[in-house]
């Protein structure tokens, strides 16, 4: 009679146990209350609110290449130097923030996001990387924390690729020409 209690004792602090060790939160979306996805009036509302951030409003002049793209570029206040925010569609696909390594260090970022997101997926000298199905977060040199979603990410991609395949047939065709 007493083996079975023993075992089942045992089997819940393991269970227990093991759960604690295995538990990390999903990769988050953004930072704060910005978050990958958002329009771009969402966006600049948040920046506006958010005490992290030097937002001033629209730039005089954008000299963005294509009409469905926009980036947001501020000051940071304290531990971010500067912050990007990239749109495509009107949709916010990546968020790069610049820190301040004098108010801020790269290894204490570095074990804060370990142990929120868990081990990451990639490690090298130049970025580290933790990837869910839907996000990529990335710490980088020399220092630097990058969201991307990585759905409109790899559309973009898609779209480069073929307009680049179509401008080499174009210059294929071109050379036919002599």
């Amino acid at each position: 009679m007493k083996r079975p209690i023993f075992l089942f004792v045992i089997a819940s602090l393991l269970s227990l146990t093991g759960s604690l060790w295995a538990e990390s939160a999903p990769v988050a979306g953004g930072f704060r209350e910005i978050r990958l996805g958002m329009s771009l009036d969402e966006v600049k509302t948040q920046l506006a609110k958010d005490p992290y951030f030097n937002y001033r409003g629209d730039p005089d002049v954008s000299m963005l290449l294509k009409p469905d793209d926009n980036l947001i570029e501020c000051d940071g206040v304290s531990y971010i130097s500067r912050a990007y925010f990239q749109f495509h569609d009107k949709q916010l696909y990546t968020i790069t923030l610049v820190l301040d390594p004098s108010q801020i260090g790269f290894y204490a970022l570095y074990t804060t996001l370990t142990a929120k997101y868990g081990d990451p997926a990639s490690l090298s000298p130049e970025e580290i990387v933790w990837q869910s199905d839907r996000y990529r977060l990335s710490l980088e040199r020399p220092l630097s924390v990058k969201w991307i979603d990585r759905q409109s990410f790899d559309q973009i991609k898609e779209a480069g690729k073929a307009q680049e395949s179509e401008r080499s047939l174009s210059r294929d065709e071109f050379l036919k020409e002599f």
